[in-house]
């Protein structure tokens, strides 16, 4: 569980310097498409894992009892 979570921000991070990288620097038009063709879903996925990964108070006991039932 904190695995996904470190990856989660980890893949946050590297997608919101590459995309920065992108607006302030002006690099070539091939590396601004490829960047964002590749990190800007990696950047929305990455939200998604951290909202995931981390349990609310009341549920963190309910994921630890119960299988995965696909919330």
């Amino acid at each position: 569980m904190r695995d996904l979570v470190k990856y989660g921000y980890t893949t946050l991070t590297i997608s919101t310097l590459l995309i920065s990288y992108c607006l302030i620097f002006n690099p070539e038009s091939w590396i601004v498409y490829s960047i964002a063709i590749v990190f800007i879903p990696l950047f929305i996925l990455s939200l998604g894992l951290i909202t995931m990964a981390t349990p609310e108070k009341d549920e963190e006991e309910d994921r630890i009892n119960e299988p995965f039932i696909g919330y």
